[in-house]
């Protein structure tokens, strides 16, 4: 299954290790972060899990629920989470799904046989609450993600979603930000009375407006 963004999130029903999830009913009006795992008592998903986790409260700020993934048995889950809060000092705080029949992965498309055909890639769906899949993120079983990043997108699909903005290339929370092309000065001048700086009639940079 090809998921695009925009597209509504697959809803399903699968063991996790809170129990089972039924992910739609889960999600409730949260934003949500769903990430695949490639394999259990690996050593890259287990930093990426403990990371996370002390990431908890920064996406509680932002209503944000996060949801990992592997394809191995919920059995697996349960003795690799000691593992994570051994080497690195926290515990998950998180459900963490079994998928070892793929149902997600599939639907998802997850697993990218030319890659791995048995393995989730490291697959990122950020998904706002009206279910719909505003950023995908797909990274090789190598190659650990940056989940800072993960915290910045959020925070520009949260701040461009409430006023006409978008972010500029590497946008941090607080930094400037621009007027979208599709506002004309006039109706600029009642959202932004603090003005902006106008590179291009296309580039008009002004601060951000919720700081």
């Amino acid at each position: 299954m090809t998921l695009r963004l925009g597209d509504t999130a697959p809803d399903f029903t699968q063991d996790s290790t809170e129990g089972p999830i039924s992910f739609h009913e889960w999600a409730g009006d949260s934003w949500v972060v769903l990430f695949s795992h490639p394999k259990d008592f690996t050593p890259v998903c287990t930093t990426e899990l403990g990371y996370t986790a002390k990431l908890v409260p920064e996406f509680a700020k932002r209503n944000v629920k996060v949801i990992g993934l592997s394809v191995d048995p919920l059995d697996d889950h349960k003795s690799w989470v000691g593992d994570i809060q051994e080497t690195q000092g926290q515990a998950l705080n998180f459900p963490l799904l079994a998928d070892p029949d793929r149902k997600v992965s599939d639907l998802y498309d997850m697993i990218h046989p030319n890659a791995n055909d048995t393995l989730t890639v490291r697959s990122v769906f950020i998904i706002d609450p009206n279910k719909k899949i505003r950023l995908m993120l797909t990274y090789p079983a190598s190659t650990g993600r940056n989940f800072d990043e993960i915290l910045r997108t959020i925070d520009s699909l949260q701040l461009t979603d409430g006023y006409k903005v978008a972010t500029p290339v590497n946008w941090k929370q607080g930094e400037d930000v621009i007027i979208v092309p599709s506002l004309s000065n006039e109706d600029a001048k009642k959202l932004f009375p603090q003005g902006w700086d106008e590179q291009k009639p296309y580039l008009r940079v002004t601060k951000q407006p919720n700081v």
